[in-house]
Order: structure tokens, then sequence, then C-alpha cells
């Protein structure tokens, strides 16, 4: 599988903060065997994060983008609209899954507003802004993530 992955925050884009989370991500979907095709720190702005994310399903080049950063509630925070303003069919199911996962380790993750969904054959799921949350979350959801993008594709 062909993996996606973008670091939604001006500070990493800028290189005055290191990408944490853009780095666990692509560590832990490396070890599971995946490709990454993209991975790439973007300021937190709406149009620009959409105009990639619709770019990146639109070409085809890759079956799963990965957002972390920018879905928390912060005055700058605009990852979920982006995400939002761009797929065709939302799936509600994955970020609730992982808010209550989350949760049993912070009652924080109930402030995280990700969204997750389909434009074209590909998954867009937004994750966590922190690295400790990502790969909690990963660990629970690429099982799941596999299928759904096989089913999306029409190979399951």
């Amino acid at each position: 599988m062909r993996v996606a992955i973008i670091t939604a925050s001006t500070d990493v884009y800028r290189g005055t903060t290191e990408n944490e989370s853009g780095e666990a991500i692509m560590e832990m979907m490396e070890e599971a065997g995946f490709e990454i095709v993209f991975m790439r720190a973007l300021p937190n702005d709406r149009e620009v994060l959409s105009r990639i994310m619709a770019s990146l399903a639109d070409t085809f080049v890759t079956d799963l983008v990965l957002t972390t950063g920018g879905a928390g509630c912060g005055p700058f925070d605009c990852t979920p609209e982006a995400t939002t303003d761009i797929i065709e069919k939302p799936i509600l199911g994955i970020p609730e899954a992982m808010r209550a996962h989350t949760m049993k380790m912070t009652k924080r993750a109930m402030l995280n507003r990700s969204v997750a969904g389909i434009r074209k054959e590909v998954l867009i799921v937004n994750l966590p802004g922190k690295a400790q949350a990502v790969r909690e979350t990963l660990k629970y959801l690429i099982p799941e993530l596999v299928h759904a993008v096989e089913v999306i594709q029409g190979e399951a």
C-alpha cells in the first residue's frame, strides 16, 4: 500500500519544530511494509491542505493519506475542515474509534476533531498531532485501514 503523510504545522513547515509525529507515522508505516510516496510538512492553511490532499487523491499516487496536526482546538487548527472540503464520502467510524481508544489513555482525546473520508479511491484520515498519540492510534487502526483501502478499491 502506498501512503502519503502530511504534517499540518506551520512551525514544522518553517523548520522551527521537529516533525516528531510525521516521523512516527513514517516509521510505523514502513515497519508495516507500506511504501511512503509523499511526506511533507505544510502550514496550517485550509486552502493549502485541501489542495494538496485533493491532488494526491486525484492523481492516484497514493492509496492512503494520513495527516497529523491541526485537528485540535487551537486558533489555527484547520485540518478537519480542509479534509471535509475535499472528501466525497465521510467515514465517521474511524475518528470515533480513534477517540474512543485514546480516551482510555487521556481524557484530552475528546478534544481531537479528526475526520476521515474517501476521495476517488483514496482513504484520508486525520491522526492526532502528538507522536505518542499517533503511535497508539496507528497500532489500533492499521489493520482496519488496510481493510478499508481494499474495500474502497474493490479488492475485498
